[in-house]
């Protein structure tokens, strides 16, 4: 890591507390993936499903899982607030290992705001790629 001036900062060098933010959106949107699951599992399985010793410790790693994902973004979001902005790294190797697209997309600065995720499709809506 590297303190450069803006002006001298490379096409694919930016600022590491703005790559952090995008980081810390990302790991919303997957708390919220995440959260998502387990109201399907007992819409699928009924009240029955919280019987059984095997799949209630399914429910509490899902509510684990994001509470975990919650706390990284929230320890990501506490230690860029302090960090300076000059801080500059190269993004170009780091994106060209991201495989999906969006995320790609995302955490590259396209200049996307909010959950990546569509909030509002019915169940059963499902894009063509």
């Amino acid at each position: 890591m590297t303190t450069i001036p803006r002006a001298e900062a490379s096409a694919m060098q930016e600022a590491l507390p703005a790559i952090l933010m995008r980081i810390v959106s990302e790991l919303h949107d997957v708390a919220y993936l995440i959260e998502r699951i387990e109201p399907q599992l007992l819409d699928l399985g009924g009240i029955n499903i919280l019987e059984s010793p095997d799949s209630m410790k399914v429910m509490q790693g899902i509510d684990l899982a994001v509470q975990k994902t919650r706390g990284i973004a929230e320890f990501i979001d506490t230690i860029t607030g302090g960090m300076p902005e000059g801080w500059m790294v190269d993004v170009a190797t780091a994106l060209s290992l991201v495989k999906l697209a969006e995320m790609q997309k995302a955490l590259g600065g396209s200049g996307r705001h909010g959950h990546s995720q569509p909030l509002a499709k019915a169940a059963g809506d499902f894009d063509f790629f």
